[in-house]
């Protein structure tokens, strides 16, 4: 049975291999496609210290909020991740909102977005973050997302273009 935990050594080949998945495909979010997966090999402590840099208790760079990463894992296997952020700023509720989540190449198709983003949700709520109401987006030709988050209870709040970002996106709120 998946689960979410905090990223860990335990899952580093499981997730070194997800890494390089998905810079094959040319498919990843945030930083996976320009990881040095060398430099991860050598040294993983720092990439555990890089994902929990923005934890609650840490000092923030400017611009950035409070969030968790969460890894999606079943057995010793890395299915994905999440990231669930504690508030919005300006930026995030533009693009981004309270839950940004990737499932790894090879895990795709298989009920493992339905599962993270649930599992997150779960978290959201367990955290007791004060918060009514999540936000997630995705780019409107992503039909996978869609059918997870509007799967997960997400309500459409409109489709947008943003200069920043090459193609248009739906906003989802969910109510936790």
């Amino acid at each position: 049975m998946p689960k979410l935990v905090p990223p860990s050594s335990h899952y580093k080949q499981s997730f070194t291999q997800a890494v390089r998945e998905a810079q094959a495909s040319g498919s990843g979010l945030g930083d996976t496609l320009k990881w040095d997966v060398a430099g991860m090999e050598a040294d993983f402590d720092r990439v555990l210290a890089e994902l929990r840099r923005y934890e609650p208790g840490n000092e923030l760079p400017e611009g950035f909020v409070h969030s968790e990463a969460l890894w999606l894992v079943e057995g010793d296997a890395y299915l994905g991740r999440a990231s669930l952020r504690h508030t919005l700023n300006d930026h995030l509720r533009e693009f981004g909102g309270h839950i940004g989540y990737e499932v790894r190449p090879s895990a795709r198709r298989q009920g493992h977005g339905s599962t993270i983003l649930r599992l997150t949700l779960e978290r959201a709520r367990a955290r007791a973050l004060g918060l009514e109401r999540v936000m997630i987006s995705c780019d409107t030709d992503n039909l996978g997302s869609r059918g997870v988050i509007e799967g997960n209870g997400g309500v459409l709040e409109g489709e947008f273009v943003l200069d920043f970002h090459p193609k248009p996106i739906r906003r989802y709120w969910i109510t936790l």
